[in-house]
């Protein structure tokens, strides 16, 4: 499959060039979500101006434009370097490997209102020394759903059934979990309704537990669930007030002090939008609920805010994050306090997995360039340290550190991050991140060291 990758720069490349030449309509644009695109506008033949045109849009009947087939193709290529995974404790040593990962979608319109996508994904990791659950996935469907949209005098309603992804905000706690090398689907039936600045979602589901073993092998079942409901309205302007509840139900669940059916009540508020060069987003999350015969009580809070200094070179962002999560006081007492960051995104602290959204103070001062209209630069360093050392260490996604609980003192780590992301074409996109991480005593008498990360990425989509 890396072969594919020569492949996807002589395509772009031709894209590229087709597209500077072109004197027609705005192209549509590629989607991180590849199903949100419409491509119904090539049903005008003019502005069919790139290769591989005729297969973006098949007219399925002759008198509807809005009828339609559309192929598409992403391929996301990263080759990391690890120097202690997990802090080198347990045996993580040095480790260096490449990351692949080709998704093939097929988009079909019946008409305005019919929607029925299908997207196949092949995460391979190539010479990654211990393998997880989400970094290789042998052929499998990723996605495949039907949706509905219909727009009335009120408003507009949406609805999809069967596997898809979803993501709220910034992804601390709900994501698609791009990071990783294996993205998070769910088995489920959504609906949503917006009418003007209002907009009400609800979902029903089952997380898709993944399997290696053989092609198509990927299953939900009634094990794991999680339910939404959620609420959105636009405030002074486009800001965004929000507010949801979720349930989320797992069975045969395992903290360091409880273990058994987990049952969590989870409420979540969040107010984010921009004014005058500010920029903010705020989140709290509180949780309630049972794991075993164990009370749970828990909750998180983040911010992040900047202000960016348009007129100036470069446009500079100054920014700061802060995070804080629960973690278990006291052992033994019957009530869990861990937070659980449910579905969270590693790009929300660093792909270098160090750091995890469990037991936590975080602090984050960042500096945010833009010496190319491109290219951005980002520069951050984070401050770590335990709400409590009664509980762990964390680890992404909430993967506690052995021998930390219990001992050491508050004071977990800091890191330096540096991150470049870069558009080559409208079809090519590239990012290198580097992160050092030096650990804390806490860490160290555990047996844990210093972590060095590297990440180089390409993706290419059509």
């Amino acid at each position: 499959m890396s072969a594919l990758l020569p492949l996807a720069l002589s395509i772009s490349c031709s894209l590229a060039y087709a597209q500077s030449s072109a004197t027609s309509s705005k192209r549509p644009a590629i989607k991180t979500n590849r199903w949100q695109e419409d491509w119904s506008a090539l049903s005008d033949p003019n502005l069919k101006t790139e290769p591989l045109d005729d297969l973006k849009y098949i007219r399925l009947f002759p008198d509807d434009p809005d009828s339609y087939v559309s192929f598409g193709l992403t391929l996301r290529e990263r080759f990391e370097v690890n120097t202690a995974p997990g802090f080198g404790i347990g045996g993580g040593a040095r480790d260096s490997y490449l990351l692949q990962r080709p998704q093939i979608h097929i988009d079909t319109h019946f008409n305005e209102n019919w929607q029925l996508f299908t997207q196949l994904e092949d995460a391979r990791a190539f010479g990654k020394a211990d393998i997880g659950g989400a970094d290789e996935n042998e052929l499998d469907l990723r996605l495949a759903f039907l949706g509905y949209s219909q727009t009335f005098d009120a408003g507009t309603f949406k609805a999809r059934i069967g596997r898809q992804d979803f993501a709220f905000d910034l992804q601390r706690f709900v994501s698609s979990r791009d990071g990783p090398n294996v993205r998070q689907s769910f088995d489920a039936v959504w609906a949503d309704w917006e009418s003007g600045p209002w907009r009400l979602l609800g979902f029903i589901s089952r997380p898709v537990q993944y399997r290696n073993d053989e092609p198509f092998d990927d299953r939900s079942n009634g094990h794991f669930t999680f339910s939404t409901i959620r609420l959105e309205r636009q405030v002074f302007g486009t800001n965004e007030l929000s507010a949801y509840y979720a349930l989320y139900d797992r069975d045969d669940a395992h903290y360091l002090d409880a273990a058994g059916d987990e049952e969590r009540h989870v409420l979540d508020v969040r107010f984010a939008g921009n004014s005058n060069n500010f920029d903010w987003d705020m989140e709290a999350m509180g949780q309630l609920g049972t794991v075993g015969s164990d009370d749970i009580k828990a909750w998180a809070m983040g911010t992040r805010a900047g202000y960016t200094f348009a007129d100036a070179s470069w446009t500079p962002r100054i920014g700061l994050q802060f995070d804080i999560a629960s973690g278990d006081r006291n052992p033994g007492d019957g009530t869990v306090e861990t937070f659980n960051p449910l579905f969270p995104n590693g790009y929300y602290f660093t792909l270098g997995g160090y750091t995890g959204y469990s037991n936590l103070v975080h602090l984050k001062p960042s500096i945010t360039v833009k010496p190319a209209e491109k290219l951005s630069v980002t520069t951050a360093v984070g401050l770590l340290w335990r709400m409590t050392t009664a509980d762990a260490v964390y680890t992404q996604p909430n993967i506690p550190v052995a021998n930390t609980a219990g001992h050491g003192d508050a004071w977990t780590g800091a890191y330096l991050q540096l991150r470049a992301d870069y558009s080559f074409t409208a079809n090519l996109t590239g990012a290198i991140e580097a992160v050092h991480y030096d650990a804390g005593s806490t860490i160290r008498n555990a047996g844990g060291r210093d972590g060095n990360y590297l990440g180089a990425e390409l993706k290419f989509s059509w």
